[in-house]
């Protein structure tokens, strides 16, 4: 399979020569992208010691170093370039993912990146023009999407309602599975809260 990651020979040496500073057997480096397919895709790389990695990930064996990448970013990975340029004050490691914003999804992507794409394509250019956005916080197991709604959306109960009620229909048209929504600050649901 071919990865969709490039990782330069210069990158390669450098990471390799990190990595033995560690002083870990078995140590490895892992890519993962935090909020990824958002505005707010952040490439990250890290330490990876024996047992760190998640089991899912996709492990790259180079020459000189394995690398895992988390599976979820994978599809956000595409075309991304990890390299090293050396300057006078030692180097400096660059990644650059020009998909990582980008939102790849389609019917078999995990719901959260669905969710969170139809909120980043659709509804939050909407709520733009009032300073507000939705973020997704977490999808529970009753597959309810617990969102936060942040900025101008904030304090108003009016909007609020309209608010929940629009994104809502809009979560629900487009996957089928969704459960429904709640706002982070609801705390009116207190199912299972005290009762065994």
């Amino acid at each position: 399979m071919s990865h969709p990651i490039q990782i330069t020979d210069s990158a390669q040496d450098y990471l390799a020569e990190l990595l033995e500073k560690q002083n870990v057997e078995g140590i490895a480096v892992r890519i993962f992208i935090t909020q990824p397919g958002t505005p707010y895709a952040e490439t990250c790389l890290a330490y990876c010691r024996p047992g760190e990695e998640e089991p899912t990930d996709e492990r790259l064996e180079l020459a000189k170093l394995s690398v895992h990448l988390d599976k979820n970013s994978l599809p956000f990975l595409d075309e991304a370039v990890v390299d090293f340029n050396k300057d006078r004050m030692g180097g400096q490691l660059t990644i650059k993912a020009p998909n990582a914003k980008m939102p790849k999804v389609n019917a078999d992507s995990p719901m959260e990146d669905r969710i969170n794409y139809i909120l980043y394509s659709e509804i939050n250019p909407g709520l733009a023009a009032h300073g507000g956005e939705i973020k997704l916080v977490q999808l529970t197991e009753e597959q309810v999407a617990v969102l936060a709604f942040g900025g101008g959306c904030q304090g108003c109960a009016a909007v609020d309602l309209t608010l929940k009620e629009g994104v809502e229909k809009t979560l629900m048209e487009r996957i089928p599975e969704l459960a429904g929504i709640r706002d982070v600050t609801d705390h009116t649901d207190t199912t299972n809260a005290y009762y065994r």
